[in-house]
């Protein structure tokens, strides 16, 4: 017999070999036809696969992420089979889940899909999914693994071949279809019940421009054919809402071959949101204690040599550059020169916390393949910043770093959101971390503990964690429920020995900063991305780059609308005057579709009363109103930071 403990503390005895289905089943026949996958001592299992031996154990349904992310790469299977069975003689390299859905990269020889074929395939996975063909895993040797590539003539499982290790390889094997894979899959394809191919695209193998073009073919699958319709509707609002859309027709951003790829131009309304937002960072750090700092966009390699940013990190670096004799890198990260910023003055205990921030322009050699708009970027603006302390005062800092996100998600109209506290694998220590045991438990259980105290919301994930310790993403969701990265907060026992940081303690000892790593609003470009989907390019009045349109019904009430402008403008307000000669529903409709927060409608009433007709975005006609009742409103709103819709 074996010992299965349940999440909830709960023991149970078993017949070694039992599966997570049979287990199930045991418990009920209802909870067993929901069951996709299993935690077993904290890895993901196919529901079949027997377990042998003591273990924890986790049922996972569509429920969990991990039940979702099992459904959808067992669907890219289903569409590999499916695309098998209409074009033979197809490779495929790899088809991983998504965090909403699935894709698979094939080479289709000299064939090129069209949308009749997307038709063609999902009706032919369709079909495959109702034989409820079950996912068999099969362990098989490396020699045995590269014989049966090798016969099928397969370059691209041979080429994964060359880095598994012998005794770690595994394949499945659907209907007619068999596949390199490590799994897990659902128990069997009569599950995906609703299925939509969603994309073609191009995908250089190995993502380096230099190989070969494949196919890249995405799609997405549910239990039921209800949540597939409300995914697609989700879908349709999120292309509306699509930033490169919004950024062109708003002005925000623009790319330009000649400038070159993920090097964004901001045009004058995106950088009116830029310094916007970087008011905002200022006020809210200078509140909370941080001294403003600014460095250089080059620094020599030997600076990175001493961070370990070299080479760990060289491949996501632009190339040096050579100078007599020396190489120097564009910065790609700001903590080594904050600091070089903190050992330039000697520090003692009173000095501490010494928090130094900046809006740190950094560069990062994405994959031509990887850019996408403003989400990935070869260029960033990081709103970063370094928090250097004793361990008494961790957890105050750490805190007050996790308050300072929840403050800005009041600002920004943002309810769902979680911490993701990324854990090191102690089995990778000397290689992708730092070989600190000790170091990597103290400091994880502090920023648990921290997490638990505030009460945030937070999940915990293994082998995620940066190379000096342990680290917290935050994920957030839009107004549609896309999910985003926004920005992280780390935590570096390491790079204070590195750099030989240190202050004068209490006991007139030197002694090694711990260091924050910090950067709530993330860059300027994830974040202007981010806001252009969640607002749909409707900004909140604050953020706006134009806030008021003044539209005169002709030309007699040019007057009285400059001289409404020039009180905006003393105001600080940001306001234009629409002084076309075109009829006022035209300019109310041109005005609603620059997504201008206000319009003030001026003719012979308002200029005689000395009064306006106001116009709110969404809204419609809010009535008339005194003109300086309206200025004071606006003030206050734009003073206020209000969220808006």
């Amino acid at each position: 017999m074996i010992n299965i403990k349940f999440p909830d503390g709960a023991v149970r005895q078993y017949e070694a070999g039992i599966s997570a289905d049979g287990i199930a089943k045991s418990i009920s026949e209802g909870l067993a036809r929901k069951v996709l996958a299993a935690h077993v001592n904290g890895e993901v299992w196919d529901s079949n696969r027997p377990i042998t031996s003591d273990a924890s154990l986790q049922l996972l349904t569509w429920d969990d992420d991990a039940g979702k992310n099992t459904f959808w790469h067992s669907s890219a299977h289903l569409m590999a089979e499916a695309v098998e069975a209409l074009y033979p003689g197809v490779k495929f390299w790899v088809g991983p889940a998504l965090d909403k859905g699935f894709y698979y990269d094939i080479d289709l020889g000299d064939r090129s899909l069209t949308e009749d074929d997307l038709i063609a395939i999902e009706r032919k996975m369709n079909e495959l999914a109702k034989q409820a063909n079950t996912f068999n895993r099969k362990e098989i040797s490396k020699a045995d693994a590269i014989a049966y590539f090798t016969e099928r003539n397969d370059p691209y499982k041979l080429d994964l071949l060359e880095g598994l290790q012998d005794g770690n390889i595994t394949l499945y094997s659907q209907g007619n279809f068999t596949d390199l894979c490590r799994g897990p899959h659902i128990p069997n394809t009569g599950a995906i019940k609703a299925i939509k191919l969603t994309n073609i695209a191009g995908a250089y193998w190995k993502g380096n421009e230099k190989n070969k073009m494949l196919t890249r073919l995405y799609g997405v699958t549910f239990p039921n054919q209800k949540e597939l319709d409300a995914y697609l509707l989700m879908l349709e609002e999120a292309k509306k809402r699509d930033h490169r859309k919004l950024g062109k027709e708003l002005g925000i951003f623009t790319m330009d071959d000649d400038v070159g790829q993920g090097l964004p131009l901001w045009l004058p309304n995106g950088t009116i949101i830029i310094e916007e937002l970087e008011k905002l960072a200022k006020e809210t750090e200078e509140v909370a204690g941080y001294k403003r700092v600014v460095t250089p966009h080059i620094a020599k390699e030997s600076m990175y040599l001493t961070s370990g940013h070299l080479p760990y990190y060289a491949d996501s670096m632009f190339p040096p550059m050579e100078l007599d004799g020396t190489k120097y890198y564009l910065k790609a990260m700001n903590c080594p020169h904050h600091h070089k910023i903190f050992d330039a003055e000697p520090k003692s205990y009173k000095d501490l916390p010494y928090r130094i921030a900046e809006y740190g322009t950094c560069y990062r050699y994405e994959q031509s393949g990887e850019l996408f708009g403003l989400m990935r970027v070869r260029c960033l603006h990081m709103n970063d910043a370094h928090i250097y302390c004793n361990k008494e005062q961790f957890a105050a800092e750490f805190r007050a770093v996790n308050d300072m996100y929840t403050k800005y998600f009041k600002i920004f109209g943002i309810d769902k959101y979680v911490m993701r506290l990324s854990l090191h694998d102690p089995a990778k220590l000397g290689a992708k971390y730092v070989n600190e045991p000790e170091l990597w438990k103290e400091t994880e259980a502090m920023v648990r503990q921290v997490l638990i105290e505030s009460e945030i919301p937070y999940i915990e994930v293994q082998d995620e964690a940066a190379f000096y310790g342990p680290k917290i993403d935050v994920q957030i969701w839009s107004a549609i429920g896309r999910e985003f990265t926004l920005a992280t907060n780390q935590v570096d026992f390491n790079s204070g020995n590195k750099f030989k940081l240190s202050y004068v303690n209490q006991n007139n000892q030197p002694e090694v900063p711990l260091i924050i790593h910090r950067a709530p609003l993330g860059t300027h470009e994830r974040f202007i991305g981010f806001l252009l989907e969640h607002y749909a390019g409707k900004f909140p009045v604050w953020l706006a780059p134009l806030q008021v349109k003044i539209l005169p019904i002709s030309d007699k009430f040019m007057e009285f609308a400059e001289g409404v402008k020039i009180q905006l403008k003393a105001a600080g307000v940001r306001v234009e005057i629409d002084d076309r000669s075109e009829k006022i529903g035209k300019k109310i409709r041109d005005t609603e579709l620059q997504r201008v927060p206000y319009m003030l409608v001026v003719g012979e009433k308002e200029t005689l009363e000395n009064k306006l007709s106001v116009r709110r975005q969404g809204k419609g006609d809010l009535g008339m109103q005194d003109t300086q009742v309206f200025i004071d409103a606006i003030i206050q709103e734009i003073h206020e930071r209000k969220s808006g819709e």
